[in-house]
């Protein structure tokens, strides 16, 4: 099975690549359009600015390869807000995938929200063989709203979606690759998608 980790200048790769490893798959690195076409499973993980995320996507011509992958495709933190329609970070279009928006938490609320918090509602196979009230890593100042393709909450002040679907498409805001046995286990059912 060939799995490629889409490369484009957003921090925290290098875990993810750590994390398949333990589950026995040499992910490939690449922002490469045709080796992200051509690969079995694509992880769109991240950490960063949007803005600037979605200007190296462009410029590396990786909007439109993204948005007609047809094989199992997971974003991760910052990959899931890309993959909304539109982020309040700096004002930026995204890709489109889910239609929902990403927004800043409010004032009131510590932010970046780090650390431990629980999945509310899981439901598909993403989240076969792990609990509602699971907990998972979470590192992030923005969330998406929740909308018909939620998968799972979480509570922050809000609730929110922290995790979606839609069809070939799968994110989750939280980090697997730093979430124990929860996260090694959502890894595994993605990878066997």
């Amino acid at each position: 099975m060939s799995v490629v980790i889409v490369k484009y200048n957003a921090g925290n790769i290098h875990s993810v690549e750590l994390a398949l490893k333990r589950l026995g798959i040499n992910a490939q690195l690449s922002n490469d359009p045709q080796v992200i076409q051509n690969a079995d499973k694509v992880i769109f993980p991240g950490q960063g600015e949007a803005s600037s995320a979605m200007r190296y996507l462009q410029e590396h011509k990786l909007v439109e390869v993204l948005r007609s992958l047809t094989q199992p495709f997971l974003g991760i933190c910052l990959g899931l807000q890309l993959m909304c329609r539109h982020s309040d970070e700096n004002n930026t279009s995204c890709l489109g995938i889910y239609k929902t928006d990403v927004k800043r938490f409010n004032q009131g609320l510590k932010t970046p929200q780090i650390g431990w918090n629980k999945i509310h509602y899981p439901k598909g196979v993403l989240f076969k063989g792990i609990k509602p009230g699971s907990f998972f890593y979470f590192l992030h100042s923005f969330y998406a709203q929740k909308n018909e393709q939620t998968i799972a909450e979480t509570d922050y002040g809000l609730f929110y979606a922290s995790a979606m679907h839609q069809d070939n498409f799968y994110a989750v805001q939280f980090h697997p690759e730093k979430s124990g046995k929860n996260g090694e286990q959502l890894l595994k059912n993605f990878l066997e998608l």
